[in-house]
Formats: C-alpha cells, sequence, structure tokens
C-alpha cells in the first residue's frame, strides 16, 4: 500500500481516547490509520439545527484527520433511524416481520450516501485506499464512481448477510446488491454470510462465481471473500489481568459474596437474544434448584436507538422480566438478575469478564460478536471462566470449543448453563487454550491487514456503464 488509508464508517470515533470507551473496532480502525497515515470520514453524531453543512468539520490529531459530517434532522430520520435501523437492520439480522420499508426513507438513505460522495471525493488523493464500512454505506462506492474516482475501493460488512429469501423480500434488493458490485473488495465476517452472497449473485442475479472468488454481475466484477474480525488479543488479556484486582473489579467481587457470576454485555438491541437468555435464566433456576441463591446474572446492556419504537419496546420488556424473575425467586439476601442500562469502559469489562464464571453470549443472529471473543481473553489461564456461546453469532464458527447453543432453545441453554458451572478445571483450561489459540492467531491486526491487502491488490478497471456525475441538489432531501 503507497498510498493513505481512508476510512468511512457511519459514525467517526472519539478523537479523544482518553476517556476508554471507545471499541474495539475503534481503536483498530486508530491503529490501522496510524499505520498507513490517513483519514476518517463519517457523521459527527451531531444534529445540526441549521442548513446542512457544505463542507465537513476537519481536525487533525495524533497524525489523523478526522473529517465529520452534520445530518439534518430529516436526513438522520430518513437514513439513520429509518432505512438503516428500521429496514436493512431487522433484514440482515433475518427479522422480516420488523422490517419497515418506505420509499421515502430509502431516497433519504441515497441521497445521504451520494451526499457523503460529494463531500468526500475532494479531500481524496488518487493512491488513497478507502474502506468503507457497514450497511449505512452500501450505496456509497457507487455514488465514488460515479463521480469518477478510480481509487481502489473496499467495504466491509460487520452485520450478517441474510439468504436469498431473506433478502429478496427488500423491494430494492436487486439495486442495493448492484451497488455493492461497485466495490472492488466486498468483505463478510464468515463464510456462511459468503455463501449467502454468492447465492444470491448466481440465482438472482444470473452472475458468475470465479474459482479465484471474484464475482461478475450487472456488468461488474469484484472479489468477495471472508475476513473474520478478531481483537486485540494480547492487549484486552493484559488489561484484564491488570484490572482483575481493580478497585471496582474488588467491589463486584465482594458484592458476590462467593457467589458465580453470569456475565452478559450487549447493546440493547432484539438481535441480541435477551428475552430468550432471560427465559433460559428463568428456567436454570427453575430446573437447578440448588444453585439458586449461589449464581447471579449480570445483564450490561446499555440503551441504543432509543427513538426508534422496537427498541424501546424490548427495554419495557425487559425490565418487566427482571422485576418477574427477581421478585419470583429472590431471597432476602441475594437477588438472582442485576440488570444495568448503561455502558462501562472497556477497562472496566474486562475486569468483570474475569470475575465472571460464564460468558453468556446468545444472540438471535449476530455479524461476528467481539463480546465473546474479549471474554475469552479475559481470562485467568490458571482457572478460565466458560463461554457460553449462541450457534448464530459469527464467532461460533471460530471459537468451537465454547458451548455451542441454540438460543430458541430455553432448556438446552438451562443446561448448557449448569455444564459450565459443573465443568471441571481440567476441561476448562484445555476448552479455553483452543480458543485462546485461535484468538491468537486471528486477531485484530491478522483481520485489518488481510483485509488492506486484499483491496490494495485489486486492479480498478474503469467501466464506461458508470453513470456521469451529476450534481446533488440539497432540497431533494
Amino acid at each position: 500500500m503507497t498510498g493513505r488509508l481512508i476510512v468511512v464508517s457511519n459514525r467517526v470515533a472519539p478523537v479523544d481516547e482518553s476517556k476508554g470507551t471507545a471499541g474495539g473496532l475503534a481503536i483498530g480502525m486508530l491503529a490501522a490509520l496510524r499505520a498507513a497515515g490517513g483519514l476518517w470520514f463519517g457523521w459527527s453524531g451531531r444534529i445540526s439545527t441549521g442548513a446542512a453543512a457544505t463542507s465537513p468539520s476537519v481536525v487533525e490529531h495524533a497524525g489523523i484527520t478526522y473529517a465529520t459530517m452534520d445530518l439534518t434532522p430529516q436526513d438522520c430520520a430518513g437514513y439513520y433511524n429509518g432505512h438503516a435501523n428500521r429496514t436493512l437492520w431487522p433484514l440482515f439480522h433475518y427479522r422480516l416481520h420488523l422490517t419497515d420499508y418506505n420509499r421515502k426513507d430509502c431516497a433519504t438513505y441515497l441521497n445521504v450516501n451520494r451526499w457523503f460522495a460529494e463531500k468526500l471525493a475532494p479531500l481524496l488523493r488518487p493512491t488513497d485506499l478507502v474502506w468503507v464500512n457497514d450497511y449505512h454505506l452500501i450505496p456509497l462506492g457507487e455514488a465514488m464512481r460515479a463521480r469518477r474516482l478510480g481509487n481502489r475501493i473496499g467495504f466491509f460488512l460487520h452485520t450478517p448477510f441474510p439468504s436469498p429469501p431473506v433478502l429478496t423480500a427488500l423491494p430494492n434488493h436487486a439495486q442495493m446488491m448492484r451497488q455493492l458490485m461497485a466495490y472492488d473488495v466486498i468483505g463478510f465476517q464468515t463464510a456462511v454470510d459468503l455463501r449467502a452472497f454468492r447465492d444470491y449473485m448466481r440465482f438472482e442475479a444470473d452472475g458468475t462465481i470465479h474459482t479465484d472468488g471474484r464475482v461478475t454481475a450487472y456488468g461488474r466484477t469484484a472479489l468477495a471473500a471472508a475476513f473474520p474480525i478478531g481483537i486485540d488479543t494480547e492487549d484486552f488479556a493484559a488489561l484484564a489481568a491488570e484490572t482483575g484486582d481493580s478497585p471496582k473489579t474488588q467491589r463486584l467481587r465482594t458484592s458476590l459474596l462467593h457467589r458465580d457470576l453470569i456475565i452478559g454485555v450487549d447493546r440493547l438491541d432484539y438481535s441480541k437474544g435477551l428475552v430468550e437468555r432471560f427465559c433460559a435464566y428463568e428456567r436454570f433456576l427453575e430446573l437447578f434448584q440448588k444453585r439458586r441463591s449461589h449464581v447471579v446474572l449480570m445483564q450490561i446492556a446499555p440503551s441504543s436507538r432509543a427513538e426508534v419504537p422496537e427498541y424501546q419496546e424490548i427495554r419495557r420488556t425487559l425490565e418487566r422480566m427482571a422485576g418477574h424473575i427477581n421478585g419470583r425467586f429472590a431471597e432476602p439476601e441475594w437477588v438472582p438478575i442485576r440488570y444495568l442500562n448503561r455502558s462501562f469502559t472497556r477497562r472496566v469489562l474486562a475486569g468483570y469478564y474475569r470475575t465472571a464464571r460464564i460468558g453468556l453470549v446468545t444472540p438471535l443472529r449476530d455479524g461476528m460478536n467481539l463480546v465473546a471473543k474479549e471474554y475469552v481473553a479475559a481470562q485467568n489461564p490458571e482457572d478460565p471462566g466458560m463461554l457460553v456461546l449462541s450457534q448464530f453469532a459469527g464467532a461460533a464458527q471460530e471459537l468451537d470449543s465454547a458451548l455451542i447453543v441454540n438460543p430458541f432453545d430455553t432448556e438446552g441453554v438451562a443446561e448448557a448453563i449448569e455444564q459450565a458451572l459443573s465443568m471441571p478445571l481440567e476441561e476448562r483450561k484445555e476448552r479455553w487454550e483452543a480458543m485462546m489459540d485461535q484468538l491468537r492467531r486471528q486477531d485484530i491486526t491478522a483481520w485489518r491487514e488481510s483485509f488492506i491487502a486484499t483491496v490494495a491488490a485489486a486492479p480498478y478497471r474503469a467501466e464506461p456503464s458508470w453513470p456521469k456525475k451529476k450534481p446533488l441538489a440539497r432540497s431533494a432531501f
């Protein structure tokens, strides 16, 4: 790679890392930008009160350029809360009954992507490599090509990719798939997601799957491959060892009174299987009465997308369920569930993971799930806890030494919790070592370098089929 790295994402990570709230992905992106030198472009997270900005807000910090755009209230409603999170997010997570499509939101989504391309284009140099991230920005590559930008452009999808019968429920599915083919490289989390993409291109788009991984459809050719994302394994393991006896971790450990801790850490989202998890924990308490008063489930679930009605409803449901389970089983000196609607820094979470006997990660569908990997990395090698992991998390394809469960099988998850609590130390060590070997081989650096190298090696072929650049009128929003 000879040019700069340009990272494009819906949200740009905060410049101030000292607060310690940046996630593992943001930290990995920052490391890549520092190594190559470059620019991070995307939404600032702010809503403008006046007219739309005519140019990005540009800040230089620690050798990285941050270029951010504010959204208008209309943009945010249609692009972010609308098409991205009420249409694509539930669809990509196989929740068709929650998928809400309308043409107005879709038009806003497309216009915001074109607007981003328009504002990004003047910041680019011909040798820059552009890395576009996630479902919010699927049309961005095509919008950049429409401006005759010849940069190598890669796209990575962090969510699952749905199978063709699910994807074709989206009214504009063909348009979206054509937009994906504007990229030089299309990256997925797992081989399952890659297979779903190829099946669509073969059977719905009448495309061709080449033996070298390239896909030809809609008159365009792109390389499609799986790049399972990792974590900074050694760094997180060291952080957990360091914070295992921190004051906050000690307070948690003292409050448990020698009880076993089960931990769940998830954004408050219907894809995370939290309702099913609470049901399974309740069934565990019914089936294994000897464990009552000896185990605590601490579920951390910070709120997200609070403006979306479905997220408001799941919060109310979980609050009711936690109250019901605690009311049914609690004793004067013991409460079975600690339910926390707030976020914690990576440093604090690392100590909590190390304390927990079980990491309960049971999404109904997840692209990868880095919490599962962080939980494993945080464990004490001499006395590791056990990961209970959904078969529908991308991480299950790598961490097959975990206890793999179907989150829809309430009794099966309850029995896996009991199996984890009863597991002998030697078996826990053996399983943990196998998972750690995998995490060390496929850490975030290996993921990042593999994806960037693949994009850098892809030749860009200018195609006459790209539409000519058209001026974008903001009044169209």
